[in-house]
């Protein structure tokens, strides 16, 4: 709600990355609820320091608490901190979703130096005596290996695009594909250390003051158990498979039957 040259705002929002450790939030308010949904939006920076604004963490299976719930509790917005026109902020959004998905999806893969997750795999494997490493075990570690390339070249074109303009498909392809490749790396990285996997890990509560997204930092159980978090932010796995499926394969999207009606008039359960 507009008040003077001020927005009054109310609401919630789950899983805030390190929000925490932000002194600005990225901010998308329902500012007009008689428009359709994907309308009437307005784009705000916000102060997370500001009167009204409290973050609260959440605990992950990791134990650590990387996410966070924010709530906003009459938080008062200048309008000086809008973010394009008022009633465009999905616009605005698309922007920003872009190219999160182009970090994630980059964030994941590796470059020349680290591959990414795939290198501990390899580290793992090299420590097995040779007598206990199967042919089988070994084929798939050179198709994941395999997989972790094209995905490192894929974000490679997808970083290209970028310093052109806006993202191009790569991004949203490297992010689909670096959240299931990360579930199966870490997953096979876990069945080769066998009951070693169980032990040698601090689940107690802390709160992080750096992004781990391919378990750089924390480790292969750390990512092993982060890993499910990559299918989820940034929009998840199924979202991107629409996305790709309608806008770049030119698919017939689903039927949406609330497109054009008004958002304050669409079911809720």
């Amino acid at each position: 709600m507009r008040d003077g040259d001020e927005w009054i705002v109310n609401g919630q929002k789950v899983w805030n990355t390190l929000a925490h450790l932000a002194d600005w939030g990225m901010l998308v308010t329902r500012t007009d609820p008689e428009q359709p949904k994907h309308k009437g939006m307005t784009y705000f920076a916000i102060d997370m320091h500001s009167p009204g604004v409290e973050v609260r963490p959440l605990r992950q299976i990791t134990g650590e608490a990387e996410f966070n719930e924010v709530y906003m509790t009459d938080a008062r917005v200048p309008d000086s901190q809008r973010v394009g026109a008022v009633g465009e902020g999905w616009r605005v959004s698309l922007t920003t979703l872009m190219n999160e998905r182009t970090a994630i999806g980059g964030g994941g893969s590796g470059t020349a130096k680290r591959r990414g997750p795939i290198d501990d795999t390899i580290r793992i494997w090299n420590d097995i005596p040779a007598d206990q490493r199967s042919g089988a075990q070994r084929d798939k570690l050179m198709q994941l290996f395999c997989a972790s390339e094209a995905l490192r070249y894929t974000v490679a074109r997808g970083s290209q695009a970028a310093k052109a303009g806006n993202p191009g498909p790569e991004g949203s392809i490297a992010k689909l594909m670096s959240a299931e490749f990360n579930k199966k790396v870490t997953e096979f990285s876990i069945e080769l250390l066998g009951a070693d996997a169980l032990i040698n890990y601090d689940f107690s509560f802390r709160r992080p003051e750096t992004l781990d997204i391919d378990g750089s930092t924390g480790g292969v159980r750390h990512a092993f158990m982060r890993a499910r978090a990559n299918s989820i932010e940034g929009g998840t796995s199924e979202i991107m498979r629409n996305i790709l499926g309608e806008q770049v394969l030119g698919l017939p999207g689903e039927p949406r039957v609330d497109k054009e009606q008004a958002w304050s008039k669409v079911p809720r359960n």
